[in-house]
């Protein structure tokens, strides 16, 4: 027979949680699914995209295709007439555009002469109207990190990308166990004494909230050997158990004797209330909760210790709440020595919130289920006043506080990669990137709209990359420019070179069709200075004016076009399968303020930068070496 256990323990809250966090050891599992059902699950690696959307050139309007040169002579006082077939075609939004046409004419803007001639009066530039391939996704750009949480959108960009399949973290099995004499199953008549079973529903659904696949067992009499029955039979088939009821000092509250006898008990009773009867335990491995019978304690209890245990399984960080700053309406009284959570009405009078308690019964649900927010009273605090400010979690909306690395300037793989790698270090962090060029990534830096910027600005003067642009766009500001890659540009080009290009004035020689980057990108400097170099003008370059974004883009126009040509990195190539002829190595540089540098976000970036698992990612890519021993190497008052 077990003895009845009278005594809690009042361990604070946050050392059992991680306590019992420290105990969970399960290996997450990943599973395949179609996309379509892949709602809200958590992508279990990166994702990458196998072709680029649109993967053909497509019009951007209803209306006319036509070659635009032969278009430029049109004007009002000369209207221009075309012929069907021969000098146009007509298109609709979405179609394919034939050769050898390259501009579309909105339909608005066309006179209809007859059903083969039309009229304009206006010429028409090269490629307006048309979605280039890879617009919306570009072939092997990577769609989605390890970690992600898939959204209606991201579903419709895999679908769109030709992915039907998605691998996504396997949800964590939670068996959830009711117990007690006093249950019934809902719909069965209840006589006095008896209570209808509905925390298992809801526990069951904060686990789904939360990602986790609940198992509800069916009611569980307060019986040691029946309770004993149960524990077992879950922790072989569960990832851990959650036992609703028994958790704290009455007659029958065996459930923490059973824990002992068949594992270990690490909590029984923590420094909070409501929901101080908890028992965090082991048995075959398997963790074990224990939450209070009370409704609003086993809520709470829940959310402290299974809501971290499915986000460690998932790899996704834990919700935090927004807060906001209340004037109190009634005074508030605490005892020392142990959290308070108290439940609240908000309101907005008078242009100030204001927030008033409601009953702090365990076991009155209405009082959760209407609660605004919750006011968290510390341990060492005995209470407020009427009057006085304080701060209160908000329930309605619960939103989600995720911190960002802002990243920006010349568009690079391997920032994918450093991204994909953070998220697995820390969940609750992640890199947004966004593709501008490298001068462009330098005066975000300048005016503060970003953490960090890669750059790699080739000095056609000193042959140096990177120090005097940065000594003369960002003059006396305190900024680092940190050492991060090496990495080789070069003619990115049609598989097999068919046009037997070898240096700029081939392009020009052999007909090629030059796909450029945008004004202000590193690389367009670089074909800039090639230009110059060979006493070349823009304007005999085919293309020069075609701009794309990163060299990802520019790999997939060229695979396009047999008579192709671009200027970019060694791996853009190689990701699409082109040929790739070696112009020169550059120095690709990270560019931010000191006061980022010495933060911690950036000695994470560092830590992971310079670890062995993502150098060898790096270089598993090709065409790429990490800087070793990357001290900043101009500081502030050296580029000034």
């Amino acid at each position: 027979m077990y003895k009845r256990k009278i005594y809690l323990e009042d361990k604070p809250r946050f050392e059992a949680r991680d306590e019992i966090l420290a105990a969970f050891e399960v290996t997450p599992e990943k599973e395949l699914i179609p996309t379509v059902d892949a709602l809200g699950r958590v992508t279990a690696e990166p994702i990458f995209a196998p072709f680029s959307t649109p993967h053909y050139h497509a019009s951007a309007m209803d209306g006319v295709a036509v070659v635009a040169e032969s278009t430029y002579t049109a004007h009002e006082q000369n209207p221009l007439h075309l012929k069907l077939g021969v000098q146009f075609v007509h298109v609709d939004t979405g179609n394919a555009i034939p050769s050898p046409f390259n501009a579309v004419i909105m339909i608005e803007h066309v006179q209809v002469l007859d059903d083969d001639t039309i009229e304009i009066i206006e010429p028409a530039t090269p490629w307006q109207h048309i979605r280039p391939i890879g617009e919306d996704i570009v072939q092997e750009e990577m769609l989605f990190p390890q970690g992600h949480v898939l959204r209606p959108a991201d579903l419709g960009v895999l679908i769109a990308s030709g992915l039907l399949s998605v691998a996504v973290v396997k949800k964590p099995v939670v068996a959830v166990i009711p117990t007690g004499n006093e249950l019934v199953e809902p719909g069965q008549e209840m006589a006095p004494g008896k209570i209808v079973e509905f925390n298992g529903t809801v526990f069951a659904n904060f686990i789904k909230e939360w990602g986790g696949e609940p198992r509800l067992h069916r009611i569980v009499k307060d019986e040691p050997e029946k309770i004993k029955e149960a524990l077992l039979e879950a922790s072989e088939t569960s990832d851990f158990i959650v036992i609703n009821a028994g958790s704290s000092a009455g007659r029958k509250d065996y459930t923490v004797h059973i824990i002992q006898e068949l594992g270990t008990v690490y909590t029984h009773g923590v420094a909070a209330r409501p929901g101080k009867p908890v028992i965090l335990g082991k048995i075959n491995g398997t963790v074990v909760i224990g939450v209070p019978g009370y409704p609003v304690s086993a809520y709470l209890a829940l959310e402290w210790f299974a809501r971290p245990l499915v986000c460690k399984y998932l790899g996704v960080p834990e919700p935090e709440r927004q807060k906001v700053t209340v004037k109190l309406g009634r005074r508030i009284v605490s005892s020392m020595g142990a959290e308070d959570f108290v439940r609240m009405n908000i309101g907005f009078v008078n242009g100030q919130f204001v927030a008033n308690p409601l009953t702090r019964a365990a076991g009155v649900t209405m009082s959760y289920v209407r609660a605004d927010g919750l006011l968290v009273v510390p341990p060492d605090v005995i209470g407020y006043e009427q009057g006085e400010l304080a701060e209160v979690e908000l329930l309605r909306p619960l939103e989600e506080i995720r911190n960002a690395i802002m990243f920006t300037g010349s568009h690079d793989l391997t920032i994918d990669l450093l991204s994909s790698a953070l998220k697995q270090v820390r969940t609750e962090m992640k890199i947004v990137s966004s593709h501008v060029g490298s001068m462009a990534g330098i005066m975000a830096i300048r005016k503060g709209e970003a953490h960090v910027a890669g750059i790699h600005l080739l000095d056609p003067e000193t042959k140096q990359y990177n120090i005097s642009y940065v000594r003369r766009l960002l003059a006396g500001q305190e900024v680092v420019l940190y050492p991060f890659l090496k990495r080789k540009q070069g003619w990115i080009l049609p598989a097999g070179n068919p046009l037997e290009i070898r240096d700029v004035r081939d392009l020009v020689e052999k007909g090629a069709n030059f796909v450029n980057r945008q004004k202000g990108a590193g690389t367009r400097i670089l074909f800039d200075m090639l230009l110059e170099e060979a006493g070349l003008e823009p304007e005999g370059i085919a293309g020069y004016d075609r701009e794309m974004f990163s060299h990802l883009a520019v790999a997939a126009e060229v695979k396009s076009d047999a008579c192709g040509a671009g200027l970019g990195i060694y791996p853009a190539a190689k990701a699409m399968g082109l040929e790739f002829v070696p112009v020169s190595d550059e120095e690709y540089d990270l560019v931010m303020t000191r006061s980022f540098y010495e933060s911690e976000q950036f000695k994470l970036l560092a830590e992971i930068i310079h670890s062995p698992a993502f150098k060898a990612q790096v270089e598993k890519i090709g065409g790429y070496q990490v800087v070793e021993n990357a001290e900043p190497k101009r500081l502030a008052e050296e580029v000034k």
